[in-house]
């Protein structure tokens, strides 16, 4: 079985700590892929899956085009995408770069410090 690496995330109040939170590397990674994948002109991760594929691949394949690396409550996200030709590349990224961001602090807690992005592929229209 493959060793989970995992950061600790503290739940606390005012008046005490409830526990700790174990959050794995990989459930930000695929957090950050599931955010970017759905941004109109994105069309794959990694840029080695097509979108039909995806169910073939099952979820676990999109996180492979994502890095993270979690100092603390910080993490820094590295994403490899395929873009949809004809969408504007600054204007997309810009749009995956705020829904990762997003998805990924409403859903762990964590700050996202950096959210950077390497166009991998353009997959053209069938």
């Amino acid at each position: 079985m493959e060793q989970e690496t995992a950061k600790n995330i503290n739940l606390s109040e005012e008046d005490g700590t409830f526990g700790t939170v174990k959050i794995a590397d990989d459930v930000v990674a695929m957090i950050a892929a599931l955010a970017a994948m759905e941004v109109d002109g994105v069309a794959a991760m990694n840029g080695s899956v097509a979108n039909e594929l995806l169910s073939k691949v099952g979820v676990k394949g999109l996180a492979k085009g994502v890095k993270v690396e979690i100092s603390g409550k910080k993490v820094k996200v590295e994403l490899a995408i395929t873009m949809e030709y004809g969408f504007n590349i600054p204007a997309t990224c810009q749009r995956v770069q705020t829904k990762v961001k997003n998805m990924v602090e409403n859903m762990t807690g964590l700050a996202v410090t950096d959210v950077n992005i390497r166009i991998a592929g353009i997959q053209m229209a069938h």
